[in-house]
């Protein structure tokens, strides 16, 4: 059997939730949802538009800023959202569930700035401060997927004009540097993996309407460990949402992923 996990930056789940809730009942089924950059406190969540398209959602947020959920047709049997780190902690970017045997791991990494900021080194050490926790779930887990936006292009095929992003924030080699350790340290890029030449994006900026010239950056990631990447057998970028007049769409498109196993994908049943 299989099952279907996306990662989504939707920038602002209450200003996108007919969007996504149309996604999901007409367009596509996603059994485990993981959204980014929420932008609300937990109890300001629309829970109740995602129980209604049956989905259980646990959420880690707060007002205005960054936040994580978990949306899930499958019980949940722990949930996560404090990491016993000062940098992974002092914002809502992380959340963990565990689904029967698998872990999930979905986080909203820093946007960061120029070298030197404040930001950029905030970035520099929230990689640093998951990467040490990764390797811990990676020696105690046998299968887990780590999801999110990265904010970081890791390769020249992951932006449409290498030389246009030079320089810039999500191109700096320092942050690819930390990407690539983040990857070294047991996960593998289910994209990648499965399209090793193409070049795909995940993020287009609002302005001078890149979408439509697709001039955008792959910036959202699934990885998984050796055993959960072997179970997954397709990967793709899905545009509609993006592609979407009204209601305004995320700059972010979701990031769908098929996985098998021997269990999910039989019944979809909510705790």
């Amino acid at each position: 059997m299989s099952f279907t996990i996306c990662t989504f930056n939707v920038n602002s789940i209450r200003s996108r939730i007919d969007l996504v809730i149309r996604w999901l009942n007409e367009k596509r089924k996603i059994d485990i949802v993981c959204l980014q950059e929420i932008k609300c406190e937990p109890e300001r969540f629309p829970f109740d538009r995602f129980e209604s398209a049956g989905y259980n959602c646990v959420v880690n947020g707060q007002k205005r800023l960054n936040g994580v959920a978990i949306c899930s047709k499958f019980p949940v049997s722990s949930v996560k959202t404090v990491f016993g780190s000062d940098v992974l902690d002092l914002q809502k970017r992380l959340i963990e569930v565990k689904i029967d045997d698998m872990v999930i791991l979905n986080c909203y990494i820093p946007r960061g700035g120029l070298e030197g900021e404040e930001r950029y080194n905030y970035k520099m050490e929230f990689f640093d401060a998951l990467k040490s926790y990764t390797k811990i779930l990676l020696g105690q887990e046998k299968k887990v997927v780590l999801v999110g936006d990265f904010n970081v292009a890791l390769t020249d095929l992951d932006v449409y004009d290498p030389k246009a992003f030079e320089g810039t924030v999500g191109f700096l080699p320092e942050e690819k540097r930390k990407m690539r350790e983040l990857l070294e340290s047991g996960l593998q890029d289910c994209y990648r993996k499965k399209h090793p030449k193409n070049r795909s994006f995940t993020w287009w900026d609002y302005r001078n309407a890149g979408i439509w010239r697709d001039e955008g950056m792959r910036i959202d990631y699934i990885l998984a460990n050796d055993t959960m990447c072997k179970e997954c057998t397709s990967v793709e970028v899905d545009l509609w949402t993006r592609r979407r007049r009204s209601p305004t769409p995320s700059d972010h498109a979701p990031v769908v992923a098929v996985f098998e196993h021997p269990r999910l994908g039989k019944k979809n049943t909510i705790l």
